[in-house]
């Protein structure tokens, strides 16, 4: 069976493989924990939010339960800059004496932090688990690298396209059902009503344009041989960019002005209506609600190629994982177990409004919430998720897929020309992975 990056939820054989990903030796010494220690401090690295005290406050709740259950035992978390992650995560696997026990990390992390050598195999721990059953198999993929599992999935994000109610009913316009209707209707709204991008779009706004890509068949990557090789120069990922990049011009998201644009700035524009639509997360919602546009939009799946299709998504979020180097090894994989269980994931829903990784979870919260029920919908129709390599980390802040698209809306380079340069840089990182 051929493996792809695709991660269709709906193959269910799929979630007991796991990934198959490079096989590359750690770049980092050996960190391996000589010991379990059954009591003592443990210390938690979580991310920092905007807004951070409620989900301090959901914490907090698990941390006093745990401290309660484990005589003897302290936890000590810190709230860790999203920005400086990076550094701070791989000095941590490094130097174990300064080294959390437990860790937060965005999941498109985990293959690298995998090759690093820092996080622990948590497969045995991770089946044993009664709640884990109900894990979204997207989100289980995105802990799982060689059909190994280093962490526990604890939320998850997707986006979806919001659109101006207002407008649309001056207009009387009907919600766009497939992709060329999207692309039509944002140039029709944008010769009507100059002053407002059709819908808002970037150059710069990477998950906002893979869902084109799937859309029409295509894919970032194949695995072949226990590595990756690029498939944004094949003809179903070329019609996919091509239909993205068509949205840039005067006619619906001037190049000059939106080819620089990343997500945040496209949420933005929607937000302080300068947009009539917008491809949003369920986590833009808040910056939507607090904008000139509150009481005025609304929130349906972004539509595939077929009428009744929906575009796959890519399932953003982060996870939890324990670190080799712990010496409270046992005690670390339960506390990961209470932060990312089904009761925690809907308490930081009610705080935060991120996505519950369960799929039983998600159902109870989109009925507490009716603006979830579109992104839930899309996670349901099924999503996709990077490729499992090392690589992805470089890719992804080397600027390939972004500067593809740059290089097309400019008029520099043909989607041909393009898409094939930009295949060429990725296989390059592919083949230096391992």
């Amino acid at each position: 069976m051929k493996l792809s990056a695709r991660m269709s939820v709906s193959v269910a054989a799929l979630l007991a493989a796991g990934l198959t990903a490079t096989a590359c030796a750690p770049q980092t010494s050996d960190n391996g924990s000589a010991g379990d220690e059954k009591s003592g401090t443990l210390r938690v690295w979580l991310f920092q939010e905007v807004n951070n005290k409620p989900k301090e406050k959901v914490v907090d709740s698990v941390v006093a339960a745990f401290e309660k259950a484990h005589d003897g035992t302290e936890v000590d978390v810190e709230y860790i800059p999203v920005e400086t992650r990076a550094q701070r995560i791989k000095a941590a696997f490094n130097d174990p004496e300064s080294a959390p026990d437990l860790v937060e990390y965005g999941n498109t992390d985990t293959a690298g932090y995998v090759e690093d050598g820092g996080l622990a195999d948590v497969t045995e721990d991770f089946a044993g688990w009664s709640e884990a059953k109900d894990t979204d198999p997207t989100a289980k993929r995105s802990v799982t690298v060689g059909g190994k599992v280093y962490g526990a999935p604890y939320f998850v994000g997707v986006r979806a396209l919001y659109y101006r109610t207002d407008v649309f009913e001056e207009l009387d316009l009907d919600v766009p059902r497939t992709q060329k209707e999207l692309i039509s209707t944002a140039k029709e709204i944008r010769r009507a009503r100059p002053d407002l991008y059709g819908l808002a779009v970037g150059g710069a706004y990477t998950y906002g344009a893979m869902p084109f890509i799937w859309a029409h068949g295509g894919e970032l990557a194949e695995e072949k041989g226990g590595s990756y090789v690029s498939a944004v120069d094949g003809a179903d990922a070329r019609k996919g960019i091509e239909a993205y990049t068509s949205l840039f011009g005067d006619d619906n998201c001037p190049a000059a002005k939106c080819a620089g644009m990343g997500g945040n700035d496209t949420v933005t524009a929607f937000a302080s209506g300068k947009a009539a639509m917008a491809i949003g997360g369920d986590f833009s919602h808040q910056a939507v609600e607090a904008g000139k546009v509150k009481g005025e939009y609304a929130v349906v799946p972004l539509p595939g190629v077929e009428s009744g299709e929906i575009a796959p998504a890519f399932a953003g979020g982060n996870n939890l994982g324990v670190l080799r180097s712990t010496s409270h090894r046992t005690l670390a994989v339960d506390l990961m177990k209470r932060l990312a269980s089904k009761e925690a994931q809907e308490d930081l829903f009610d705080a935060m409004g991120f996505l519950p990784t369960f799929t039983d979870v998600r159902g109870k919260v989109a009925q507490k919430e009716p603006f979830v029920e579109p992104f839930v919908e899309t996670l349901d129709a099924g999503t996709e998720f990077v490729p499992a390599s090392p690589a992805w980390a470089r890719i992804d802040s080397s600027q390939v897929l972004p500067t593809m698209f740059q290089e097309i809306v400019s008029g520099r380079k043909d989607v041909g020309a393009a898409a094939r340069d930009a295949a060429r840089k990725m296989d390059d990182a592919f083949g230096s992975a391992g």
